[in-house]
């Protein structure tokens, strides 16, 4: 049995992991300054690693693979961050030059809001802020006098006389440019001792896990590795050419400092969704400036909506495929919280560090929770959806469960039967047994199932199940009996829709019916087979009771027993269970009984 993800075993157990969950949350803000160059430098080394093992692919050993590649990538920093900083100290000069659009754009504004809402509510500010002035004046005006009668009581005055050099004054200059550069070195050191030795620290990674967990360690190592990898990867691919695509467009608009605006695209771009319109707002502001005109304003707005749709709805599927493996809106969530966490460079982080955290609770059972919250995969299966819905009430999203997986099925009612509906109903029964449901919400309940799958028969032309040839001289028959209740002959009458009339007879016996009216249909039907469908749990003994009076009496009949919806650990104890049926056989699934069906229906 599944363990509940959830499920602590003792309030001590619970007090201990907040207790935990709060020193990491502590210690990872307290120490940050050391966690985040690391997290910097173990980000820089995923994005490395592929161009140093394809250096390395073409004979230069691996040393001079790994500085070859650390110094096109520091160069590259570099050489962005001189590009940038030039560019902004060039448009801080040039402000003045657009001065004068500025003033024309407020004046225009203000032309539009005159006499409005903005103008009345700006009169309205306006009034209240005199009336609060003048009620601080009268405050002020009786303090006033009583400052003037006051003593002042001179305070000594005491020379510090400062030699010509001093640390603190060149501390202050210097800090602050000493701190990025000796982060910058730290990382830069760091990249280059896991690069050349990432084996050994892989092996180091797995002896500290412990051996025992070799095989979830390295699968876990290996699908870490590959998700942030190729996220790293394709999210700097997709970032540079959406900026390349920006900075081209806007010096065709004739936006100034072009190649500005296209880096800040994209390195805003690493911010989920919100990203690219943050870095819309500069270049939008500027084409403001620099005509009296909207027109270059529109393109340069159009031209961000197009190339995110494009970036959005085709280049992002193409290229990740299968994803990160993260909900999109976990991951908001996880960009909020790692930016309060670490600030500005917790945007840049928050998606490889949340791929990680969710490819390791994927593999550690005490953190199989986080899996189940932060992951993209599907929450609940569609077995668990369906029976919840049913349990809501909710006709309409039970039968669309159905429906999606009727088409994964390729139309095969038979299939969605098996897959959804038996197992669904087998919960139902098991949550009657253990008291969980009472009987009235358990007969909605079937009732409520039963009117979804007939509708869903209705719209469904199961054409592979009714592939049985019409050209028989003389039908088969079948008689098809519900082993209990209403549940059973859900399953009973969804395989009556799908045999072919044409070449089976089939008689449906409704539930309740005494085993002694069986015998007495059986003998008037004489039927050459007898189906006897159940949803487990329980019925195996009203089955071998069946079984044995229907055998005595007639030794040569066929018999056929379904048991739908059952977990595959349990087919080979059922088979056992049933092993005195000598001309039969137990089937497990619609499709598997069909099928016995179609081999009756070719017999002479």
């Amino acid at each position: 049995m599944n363990s509940d993800p959830f499920k602590i075993k003792s309030p001590d157990d619970r007090v201990s992991m907040l207790i935990s969950a709060v020193i990491i949350l502590a210690l990872m803000y307290w120490a940050k300054v050391i966690i985040i160059p690391v997290a910097l430098a173990i980000l820089f080394t995923f994005l490395l690693i592929s161009p140093v093992n394809w250096l390395e692919n073409h004979f230069i050993p691996r040393v001079p693979a790994v500085i070859i590649a650390t110094t096109v990538l520091l160069g590259l920093l570099l050489a962005a961050t001189f590009g940038v900083t030039q560019q902004i100290s060039s448009l801080i000069d040039s402000y003045p030059e657009y001065e004068e659009n500025i003033t024309a754009k407020i004046s225009e504004y203000q032309e539009l809001g005159r006499h409005g809402t903005l103008e009345k509510l700006q009169a309205v500010t306006e009034r209240i802020e005199n009336q609060l002035e003048l009620a601080q004046k009268k405050d002020d005006s009786a303090p006033a006098a009583a400052k003037d009668k006051e003593i002042i009581i001179p305070q000594p005055v005491k020379i510090v006389e400062e030699g010509p050099f001093s640390m603190s004054k060149l501390w202050s200059f210097a800090g602050p440019l000493l701190e990025p550069i000796a982060n910058l070195g730290f990382i830069l050191v760091l990249v280059i001792f896991m690069l050349i030795n990432r084996e050994d620290m892989r092996d180091r990674l797995i002896s500290l896990i412990g051996t025992g967990q070799l095989t979830d360690t390295t699968r876990a190592l290996e699908d870490a590795g590959y998700r942030v990898s190729r996220y790293l990867l394709i999210q700097l691919l997709i970032n540079c050419f959406y900026g390349l695509v920006i900075s081209i467009g806007l010096w065709l608009f004739e936006v100034p400092y072009p190649l500005l605006w296209g880096f800040f695209a994209a390195l805003l771009r690493y911010i989920p969704y919100l990203g690219a319109w943050l870095a819309a707002i500069l270049p939008i502001s500027l084409s403001l400036l620099i005509s009296p005109e909207w027109s270059i304003t529109i393109k340069v707005i159009s031209l961000f909506v197009i190339l995110e749709l494009i970036t959005n709805m085709i280049l992002e599927p193409l290229l990740y495929g299968r994803g990160i493996g993260v909900s999109q809106t976990v991951l908001l969530i996880a960009v909020a919280f790692w930016t309060w966490l670490w600030g500005p460079v917790g945007l840049i982080l928050a998606s490889p560090l949340t791929v990680c955290l969710v490819v390791m609770s994927r593999y550690i059972p005490d953190l199989k929770f986080i899996d189940i919250l932060l992951s993209d995969r599907p929450a609940l299966s569609s077995v668990h959806r369906y029976y919840q819905r049913l349990l809501a009430n909710d006709e309409d999203e039970s039968f669309d469960v159905l429906e999606s997986d009727l088409g994964n099925n390729q139309g095969s009612l038979a299939l969605t039967f098996d897959e959804i509906v038996a197992p669904a109903l087998a919960l139902a029964r098991g949550d009657l047994y253990s008291g969980k449901l009472d009987k009235n919400v358990y007969k909605e309940l079937v009732d409520l199932n039963n009117k979804v799958v007939t509708d869903l028969s209705e719209v469904t032309k199961d054409l592979a199940e009714k592939s049985i040839p019409t050209t028989m001289k003389s039908k088969k028959k079948v008689l098809l009996m519900p082993a209990k209740d209403d549940i059973d002959e859900i399953a009973v009458q969804t395989l009556a829709k799908l045999v072919d009339p044409g070449c089976l007879d089939v008689y449906v016996i409704k539930p309740g019916v005494m085993v002694s009216e069986v015998v007495e249909l059986i003998e008037e039907k004489s039927p050459d087979v007898l189906a006897i469908l159940s949803i487990p749990p329980g019925g195996i003994a009203h089955i071998r009771h069946v079984c044995k009076r229907v055998q005595a009496r007639f030794p040569d009949l066929k018999i056929i027993i379904g048991r739908l919806g059952l977990h595959d650990e349990y087919h080979d104890m059922n088979k056992q269970q049933l092993s005195q049926i000598g001309s039969g056989s137990v089937e497990f699934t619609l499709g598997n009984i069909i099928t016995k069906l179609k081999q009756l229906s070719t017999l002479d």
